[in-house]
């Protein structure tokens, strides 16, 4: 199987806090830097999970790209997509205590990816995954419309991972709506927060796939309703889970053996610091 995203490659910069941040003052924190983005860490771990994967994602010609996409060449991953004078993105995650995130991000060139640039050759794929991100701004958008169209008419599934429920609150939960009636994606990933924010019981999939963090995963068809619990594990950073998970759902299988590859890769993410496996 051939997985492809398309979105965002960055760096993503983990910073897990030993105590709370100190206006004015310097506390302790363990840190790491490495490649990251939605696109990145989905295609990370398919690959790791068996699959052939492929990111399409814009960077600059800076040392972060250079960086990012070399880490992701040493993990198997084919990165594609155009190379253009300017910043490649970087994405700050925040970690406290107890394992959540709070996200910062720049992500630099990536959303000038334009239709021109696009290679219809990157869209030969089992499932073409896109991440919501590359939704919410232009020409990165029209891109990935384009990218689903060309996918879908070569016979692959499309699927989205709908993104920050905050960016879907910014741009219009009614404009994202009607850009996920024009994907019409095979499968639908959200959390709770941006199931709601998209209208609950909206589903614009045959499949749609819930996050429930610490309390697994549903999966919801026209004729079906599947209720998982999470993997046991210990909680040390959530950076990266969904896309985990997301990675898992899509390697294949039935509805339920795919969920609970997502929760088990999501539950080996959330174990250590950081988003790629």
């Amino acid at each position: 199987m051939r997985i492809a995203t398309l979105g965002d490659v960055m760096l993503d910069v983990i910073v897990r806090l030993e105590e709370p941040l100190a206006p004015g003052g310097d506390v302790r924190a363990a840190t790491r830097a490495g490649a990251g983005g939605q696109a990145a860490n989905v295609a990370a771990w398919a690959r790791e999970l068996g699959a052939d994967a492929r990111c399409i994602a814009k960077r600059g010609t800076d040392a972060t790209g250079e960086l990012v996409a070399r880490e992701l060449a040493n993990r198997g991953v084919e990165v594609v997509g155009p190379i253009v004078a300017g910043a490649t993105g970087v994405v700050v995650s925040i970690v406290g205590g107890d394992g959540e995130r709070s996200l910062a991000s720049d992500r630099g060139v990536a959303p000038t990816f334009e239709p021109a640039e696009l290679d219809a050759a990157w869209l030969d794929c089992d499932v073409l995954h896109l991440s919501g991100y590359a939704l919410l701004r232009e020409p990165v958008s029209d891109t990935a419309l384009l990218a689903a169209t060309i996918a879908r008419d070569r016979g692959a599934r499309v699927s989205v991972d709908v993104a920050a429920w905050t960016e879907i609150r910014t741009f219009g939960p009614v404009r994202f709506r009607e850009l996920l009636d024009v994907i019409a994606p095979d499968v639908l990933f959200a959390t709770e927060a941006e199931w709601e924010m998209l209208g609950g019981a909206y589903l614009t999939a045959p499949t749609g796939v819930i996050k429930r963090g610490p309390r697994g995963a549903t999966v919801v068809t026209e004729d079906a309703r599947l209720d998982l619990a999470p993997v046991e594990t210990n909680v040390v950073d959530t950076t990266g889970a969904g896309d985990a998970f997301a990675a898992g759902f899509l390697v294949g299988g039935s509805l339920e053996e795919a969920a609970r590859r997502g929760l088990d890769a999501a539950a080996r993410c959330i174990a250590t610091v950081g988003s790629l496996p």
